[in-house]
């Protein structure tokens, strides 16, 4: 394999790839595990108006002060760090990365976080109704840029674990029964759309963590650190209202 510039070997995933802008004929499939992957994202596609908000409304407003604050920062949180994702798919991973099947389901979790930020801004325009409150609850977003292979564990990190605490916080209120817009009982609409999320979310955490494992030149000194640094902010987002959680959406 041939060596970069700084002595280390150059990564597959990222060699120029003239044939990059053909999907099609891709054929054979020279990454099976990386289309494969593409082909279950594709399966569980939705849109937004497959979820029903008619009813959030009456049970936000019958939650508790605490309660509407929490829930209304934690959906802040996600829109902001999906919006962000997508940005690093644009001007990050679709550029550096040349294998099409990758760039295939890159394409696709782009459409796939719009979705999700749609999901969430009608979640927010439903229950949020002060233009002041939605300003800033927007306005602590930092950036910190990392290598490649470290932008890809801080990927995992954040779908796989940042997220984690959220969405179990919004599946608690499905058995409460409030808010069926995420799930079905309470809120159900808010209930709903987060096991739609969650799921796909996973899914991207799954991919990120496929892609490290087919990186050559892997930043094992900085993994763990990334891995624990994540652990410990899921854990001081429900301490300080997901400041700390939004800082570190954005580490990628």
């Amino acid at each position: 394999m041939k060596k970069s510039s700084s002595g280390e070997e150059e990564e597959p995933l990222l060699q120029d790839n003239p044939r990059r802008f053909v999907i099609f004929p891709i054929f054979p499939i020279q990454y099976h595990d990386i289309w494969q992957m593409y082909k279950k994202t594709e399966a569980s596609f939705w849109t937004a108006e497959e979820v029903d908000l008619s009813k959030d409304l009456q049970h936000w407003e019958s939650l508790k002060d605490e309660e509407r604050y929490f829930i209304s920062h934690m959906l802040v949180f996600f829109t902001a760090s999906d919006s962000i994702i997508n940005e690093n798919l644009v001007e990050r991973f679709t550029q550096e990365v040349q294998v099409t099947e990758a760039r295939c389901f890159y394409g696709f979790q782009i459409t796939m976080e719009n979705i999700h930020s749609e999901m969430y801004s009608l979640l927010i325009d439903t229950y949020i109704k002060e233009p002041k409150e939605r300003e800033y609850l927007f306005n602590s977003v930092s950036v910190i840029d990392l290598p490649p292979g470290e932008h890809v564990v801080a990927f995992a990190a954040v779908e796989g674990i940042i997220f984690s605490g959220s969405f179990a916080a919004i599946f608690w209120l499905k058995k409460r029964g409030l808010m069926p817009g995420l799930m079905p009982g309470l809120m159900p609409s808010l209930t709903f759309s987060n096991e739609l999320i969650s799921r796909d979310e996973r899914l991207h955490c799954d991919f990120a963590c496929l892609m490290f494992k087919h990186l050559v030149n892997k930043p094992s000194t900085t993994i763990t650190k990334i891995i624990k640094n994540a652990v410990v902010i899921e854990h001081l987002k429900f301490e300080s209202n997901l400041h700390y959680s939004i800082e570190f959406a954005v580490i990628f």
